[in-house]
């Protein structure tokens, strides 16, 4: 069995994670076979070292080895870079033209970003996998081609198969053996190790002193969210190399170039969560202001019949403060009320409602009012349309 140290070193590979060595180890013992290989992971943890020791461990070693990222290939050009063409089969064709599986018969194509490509050339893709025959662009003669696939991408393709982006019998086919690489902060135990690797590096190229962390700039580092990874890492330490005079970096220097929160979690001031609190905000003091004036509305009702309510000289307004204590609402009340103060109706309900049922209540209201107008019921409770769509979903309203 081949030593992960070795591996590591021979690929300049960094890192004593368990994840990281298990991810290595796999890669390694799937070498010698042919099977399809879809290595997962966030962008910039390093998924591209992994086909190249998958091909340095393998039989093919010897042919070639071609990289293709998927993603950077246009849609009318990508069957034509993937499968090659024939003379004439297209404006500018103006030869014949091997394609990558054509190039790299007998060797190890990496399929990089293999989630971005088309539906049409995964049809061409599940072909190749399935019977090693393509046809060129432009061409009906059958090719047959003898490669090792190795995939590679950092989107959900599971979702995509969900969303209709990504045939799920070419997901099947690639994942034969699937390699998850682990995202930076899942091996903080690596973290100051890479860091300080490229620093080095930065160090020896420009001829200058290398930066060192001390304690507190060190715990801030290895407790950073690291979106980015390890690109992000090596871009960080880069700056900090070019830019500070001082070779010791402190965590108040360091904080300067960390422009993200420090844990995983997402930010709760962020413009969209903000907007949602305002519209429920909103949403509410609507619907306690209609309470308040169904209350008052009853309390007139009563009032005329048992007579304590008129329009005559004799009554008087009276100022109270409504229910959420903010505006003076001006009632009509007798000098001499028809009833005892203890009588006086306050805001009862039959039952307890939840903030779900007011919500529930004001957006069947509002829908009704306005025909179930959607845009005319969000602007009248202060929404977005997007957020009422939201609400109804959540609430499951059905009754317009």
């Amino acid at each position: 069995m081949t030593d992960i140290l070795s591996v590591k070193q021979r690929f300049g590979i960094i890192g004593n994670s368990e994840l990281l060595n298990r991810a290595l180890e796999i890669a390694v013992r799937v070498a010698p076979t042919d099977l399809s290989v879809l290595v997962t992971g966030e962008s910039g943890v390093g998924k591209e070292f992994f086909p190249q020791v998958i091909h340095a461990f393998s039989a093919r070693k010897h042919n070639k080895y071609v990289a293709v990222n998927c993603g950077a290939i246009p849609d009318g050009t990508i069957d034509s870079e993937l499968f090659g063409h024939e003379k004439g089969s297209f404006t500018g064709a103006i030869d014949s033209r091997k394609g990558y599986f054509e190039e790299a018969d007998g060797g190890t194509i990496f399929l990089d970003e293999v989630g971005e490509l088309p539906l049409a050339t995964q049809v061409r893709l599940l072909r190749v996998l399935q019977t090693g025959e393509f046809m060129r662009v432009g061409s009906a003669k059958v090719q047959k081609t003898n490669v090792r696939v190795v995939a590679a991408t950092n989107t959900n393709l599971v979702k995509a198969i969900a969303d209709g982006k990504f045939r799920e019998d070419l997901y099947y086919r690639l994942n034969t053996v699937p390699i998850a690489v682990p995202a930076l902060r899942e091996r903080p135990e690596d973290i100051y190790l890479l860091f300080r690797k490229f620093a080095s590096d930065v160090a020896v190229q420009y001829r200058m002193p290398a930066i060192v962390l001390d304690d507190e700039a060190r715990k801030m580092l290895e407790g950073y969210y690291w979106r980015g990874n390890i690109r992000q890492l090596k871009n960080v330490a880069e700056q900090i190399s070019a830019i500070e005079e001082t070779r010791e970096i402190t965590a108040p220097i360091l904080a300067k170039y960390l422009t993200e929160k420090l844990d995983a979690a997402p930010s709760l001031t962020s413009s969209s969560h903000i907007d949602e609190m305002n519209s429920e905000r909103e949403l509410l003091y609507k619907i306690l202001f209609d309470m308040r004036n169904d209350i008052n509305d009853l309390k007139r009702m009563l009032m005329e019949m048992r007579g304590g309510y008129s329009g005559s000289a004799g009554v008087q307004p009276v100022e109270h403060k409504d229910i959420l204590g903010l505006l003076p609402v001006r009632s009509q009340r007798s000098a001499e009320p028809a009833y005892a103060e203890s009588e006086e109706i306050v805001d009862e309900q039959p039952r307890e409602m939840s903030k779900a049922d007011m919500q529930r209540d004001q957006i069947v209201k509002a829908l009704r009012r306005h025909g179930g107008s959607r845009r005319a019921a969000a602007a009248e409770l202060f929404m977005s349309e997007r957020t009422l769509y939201r609400k109804i979903k959540e609430l499951g309203i059905t009754d317009r």
